[in-house]
């Protein structure tokens, strides 16, 4: 029997964001300096496919810093960590590289700034995502969480005439626009950084996964059940009326979604890798006649430095 056609269209861009390249090339270039074991308090991206080849390089992930022998060399993960957490390694005498995004590290600075000047903060995000964990720990005073608009009718601030917001690097301009607009009637004098301080890839993946939903019957949207912004991308391409569906890889496609498709479109999470999406298309192409067509978009050519603990030490410089 002949195959069914499918042409499979690609999001431009999808998948790996700085941030995440600059993590993962922290942790393989701390294997190669200092030798394993390198130890990773928790995942270093949200991607179990990229934890799971950095483990096979030595790699060791852990909960807490205290399961991580004295001096040893570490790597805190690209969300961030609170004060408590760099104060806990200091104890140990660990020797700390920290992968945290410099997107990430942006806001926990303008959260330090605000806070100085006697503002309370209030940040968007999400309860329990290791990123806002990190900024709630990073910031002296009062920080209030919310993440949607009916939230901020019930913030009680102690000051309500000097405060201040900041937002989660995996929320987009479109997702925080209507809870930054309610903060504004209810508080005419919060201050905040600029929406151009969004994170860039956040924002630029949402915008491609719209324009693809416009040209295709399903989409398939690779990335961890538990990152941040896969989850929004598959929410996102499903309010426009697509079935949309997030996997962790080719393994977890069914077939039957694809029922009576002519095109479906594929995306890919900020820390899933590419080699997902083309595994993603070789088990399309043992049931289809694939075409693959890649959508004009963003050409990101952002590039983060690394740490100086890698970019400037010799060999010998680690751990005592």
């Amino acid at each position: 029997m002949p195959k069914t056609s499918l042409r499979v269209v690609l999001a431009q861009p999808r998948g790996f964001c700085a941030g995440v390249e600059r993590a993962i090339e922290i942790v393989e270039q701390a294997l190669e300096r200092f030798g394993p074991p390198v130890y990773v308090r928790h995942e270093i991206v949200h991607n179990k496919h990229v934890v799971e080849v950095l483990k096979s390089k030595g790699a060791c992930f852990v909960d807490e810093v205290d399961e991580i022998p004295e001096r040893a060399v570490t790597v805190f993960s690209a969300h961030g960590v609170a004060q408590a957490v760099e104060t806990a390694a200091k104890a140990r005498e660990l020797f700390v590289i920290d992968a945290a995004c410099p997107l990430v590290t942006k806001v926990h600075k303008e959260g330090q700034r605000y806070a100085a000047n006697g503002f309370e903060i209030i940040l968007i995000g999400h309860q329990g995502h290791p990123e806002v964990e990190g900024t709630m720990g990073r910031i002296d005073g009062p920080v209030h969480l919310i993440s949607k608009v009916e939230d901020v009718a019930r913030l009680q601030p102690a000051a309500p005439e000097k405060l201040a917001f900041v937002t989660q690097t995996t929320l987009s301009v479109d997702d925080t626009r209507d809870v930054i607009a309610a903060l504004r009637v209810c508080f005419p004098s919060i201050v905040g950084p600029d929406t151009r301080d969004i994170c860039y890839a956040t924002q630029n993946r949402q915008t491609a996964v719209r324009k693809l939903a416009r040209r295709v019957d399903a989409i398939l949207v690779v990335g961890a059940q538990n990152s941040s912004n896969s989850n929004r991308l598959r929410e996102i391409a499903a309010s426009t009326g697509a079935p949309s569906y997030l996997i962790d890889s080719a393994g977890d496609l069914q077939f039957e979604w694809l029922h009576g498709a002519r095109a479906v479109g594929i995306t890919a999470g900020a820390s899933a890798p590419e080699l997902l999406v083309q595994q993603l298309i070789r088990k399309l192409e043992g049931r289809f006649r694939v075409e693959v067509e890649t959508l004009d978009g963003t050409e990101e050519n952002v590039h983060f430095r690394l740490p100086l603990e890698l970019a400037n030490q010799p060999a010998e410089a680690g751990p005592a």
